[in-house]
């Protein structure tokens, strides 16, 4: 029988030795237990971040062209011969604003008034009487469907009819610009409200013609006609038309005339 001295000593074995079973036993039961789910805040931070919004689309800037500030030279081709000089202000006293057709290195190839029909004139990005402008706008005329369409970064905004040049008088085809917009009562009753003057030329004028040969779209009074081949080369079309075109093409704008 153990004395008394040796009882707390064996009292105090018997403790650690239950302790050290108690640990063993909770420690295995964190192993064999499966882990606890993430808490919301851990879960949000893991995962990805919403996607951004889309922007919005902006215009489809499709077209350019040079607003002209000063006395600038057309040349024959790049760094070619000089062919004629223009200025800010086109022959009906607009803003002169020339389409740009084709570019080589530095070298822009404009749609100008002063030379025929399907021929560029050069200049030179960089010069300083040039501005460069960005524009969505274009016109698109069908000859056969006597009809014009007028197009917003390629997208077809509003197609109408128009009368067209008559047997002899054929409207010319080929890739032309805005270069006025006039009101038509200055002109006279024939006009209608509106002129888009272009830098096409008529080669084919009627007999005894005293209007000049550049080619237009504008309105008429005479409705009827529109829709048929009635007039010496313009496009005709009603004044509700010609009022869209007005407000919402600009100088410069491009316009391909097919057949």
């Amino acid at each position: 029988m153990p004395s008394r001295s040796a009882l707390p000593l064996l009292l105090l074995a018997a403790l650690a030795a239950a302790f050290v079973l108690s640990y063993s036993a909770l420690s295995a039961a964190s192993v064999n237990r499966a882990p606890e789910p993430l808490t919301t805040v851990a879960a949000e931070l893991a995962a990805p971040p919403p996607p951004a919004p889309k922007p919005k689309p902006g215009p489809r800037w499709r077209w350019r062209s040079v607003r002209v500030r000063d006395a600038v030279p057309l040349r024959e081709r790049p760094n070619g011969p000089v062919l004629t000089r223009v200025g800010a202000r086109t022959d009906f006293g607009s803003t002169r604003v020339m389409s740009v057709a084709v570019q080589r290195g530095r070298w822009l190839g404009v749609v100008s008034t002063e030379l025929p029909n399907g021929k560029l004139a050069w200049v030179h990005e960089k010069n300083a009487g040039l501005r460069l402008r960005r524009a969505a706008y274009s016109l698109h005329a069908d000859l056969s469907s006597r009809r014009l369409e007028l197009r917003k970064g390629g997208r077809l905004i509003r197609r109408f009819s128009v009368a067209i040049g008559r047997p002899g008088s054929e409207t010319p085809t080929g890739r032309f610009a805005v270069t006025d917009k006039l009101r038509g009562g200055r002109y006279g009753p024939y006009y209608g409200c509106c002129i888009l003057a272009l830098n096409a030329h008529q080669p084919k004028l009627p007999a005894g013609w005293q209007g000049g040969n550049r080619i237009a779209i504008h309105g008429t009074n005479s409705p009827g006609t529109i829709g048929s081949p009635a007039s010496a080369g313009c496009l005709r079309a009603a004044d509700s038309d010609l009022e869209v075109l007005m407000r919402r093409v600009p100088l410069g704008t491009p316009v391909f005339i097919q057949s």
